[in-house]
C-alpha cells in the first residue's frame, strides 16, 4: 500500500509538469505571432569610451566571461562525473553570452541579436536538464540534455529565420526563455531536496527577475543613477548565473544538497553568508 502511494504521487508530479509544459506550448500557438520590435535596439546609454560605441553595455558583458570561467575551474567538485555534460555545457553558453552579447551591443541589429540569444538559449536548456535530472529522474536529464539544447537553438534560429522574411515569430524563443524558470520552481516546490541548494536556485531567479525589470526601464533608470537599465541587467543576469552555479555545485544523482562536514570542503559560499 505505502510502495502504491508513493509511485501515485510521484506520477502525479510528472503529470503536473507535463500539463503546465503542454499548457505553455498550446498557449503560445494561440498567441499571434511576434516580431522583433525594432525600437529594442534604442537603448540609453550609446556613449563611446576608449572608442568602444555603447560602452558600459558592451564591457558588462565580460562578467559573464568571468563566471563561465570560474564555473569551468570549479568543474572538479562536482559530485558526480554525470553531471559534467550539462554542467560544463552551461558554463561554456555562459562565456558565450560575453562574446554574443558584447558583438550585439557593440552595433545593435536584428541579424546581430541572433548571437546574443543562442547562447542564452543554450545556458536556459543546460540548466532545466541538470535540475530535471536531479529533482525527478537522472535518467532523463541526461537523455533531454542535448534534445534540449538542440531545441534551444533551434528557437532562436527559427526566430531569425522567420525575421529574414517578414513574418518574424519570437514564440518559441520566449518559450524556451522563461517555461524553464517556471518548471524549475515548481520542480524545487513538489519535489525532495536540499532547501539551503535550493535557495541559490531561488536567488538566481529572483536576480533574474530584477534583471529583466531593470532591461524594461532603460531609459528612466539611466536617467536617475547614470547608469542604464540594461547595464544594470546585465549586472543582474551575471550575479543570477553566478548563484546558478553555486546550486548546480551541489547536485549529486541523488538530488541537491549540501556537501557534508565529512566531505571535502568546498570553497562554494553558503546562501545565508
Amino acid at each position: 500500500m505505502h510502495v502504491a502511494t508513493r509511485s501515485s504521487w510521484r506520477d502525479w508530479r510528472g503529470w503536473l509538469l507535463a500539463i503546465v509544459a503542454g499548457g505553455a506550448i498550446a498557449a503560445a500557438l494561440f498567441v499571434p505571432r511576434i516580431a522583433q520590435d525594432e525600437s529594442y535596439h534604442h537603448f540609453a546609454d550609446v556613449r563611446t569610451i576608449a572608442g568602444i560605441p555603447n560602452f558600459w553595455n558592451v564591457v558588462s558583458n565580460l562578467l559573464f566571461a568571468l563566471v563561465g570561467i570560474y564555473g569551468l575551474f570549479m568543474t572538479p567538485r562536482l559530485a558526480s562525473r554525470s553531471l559534467w555534460p550539462g554542467y560544463i555545457a552551461f558554463c561554456l553558453a555562459i562565456i558565450g553570452v560575453c562574446f554574443g552579447s558584447g558583438y550585439y551591443h557593440y552595433s545593435p541589429s536584428t541579424p546581430a541579436l541572433v548571437w546574443d540569444r543562442l547562447p542564452m538559449s543554450l545556458a536556459f536548456m543546460a540548466v532545466f536538464a541538470l535540475v530535471l535530472g536531479n529533482r525527478v529522474n537522472p535518467a532523463l536529464g541526461r537523455a533531454l540534455l542535448g534534445p534540449l539544447l538542440i531545441l534551444g537553438a533551434a528557437s532562436v534560429f527559427y526566430w531569425a529565420w522567420t525575421e529574414s522574411r517578414g513574418v518574424g515569430d519570437l514564440r518559441p524563443y520566449a518559450l524556451v526563455q522563461f517555461l524553464p524558470f517556471v518548471l524549475i520552481a515548481l520542480m524545487l516546490l513538489i519535489y525532495p531536496g536540499s532547501r539551503d541548494s535550493a535557495a541559490w536556485i531561488w536567488w538566481a531567479i529572483l536576480m533574474y527577475f530584477l534583471a529583466k525589470l531593470a532591461e524594461r526601464f532603460d531609459v528612466p533608470i539611466y536617467r536617475a543613477v547614470g547608469l542604464s537599465g540594461h547595464t544594470i541587467k546585465h549586472l543582474l543576469s551575471a550575479g543570477a548565473v553566478l548563484f546558478a552555479l553555486f546550486a548546480l555545485l551541489r547536485l549529486d544523482s541523488s538530488g541537491l544538497r549540501i556537501r557534508t562536514t565529512r566531505e571535502p570542503a568546498s570553497d562554494v559560499p553558503h546562501p545565508s553568508r
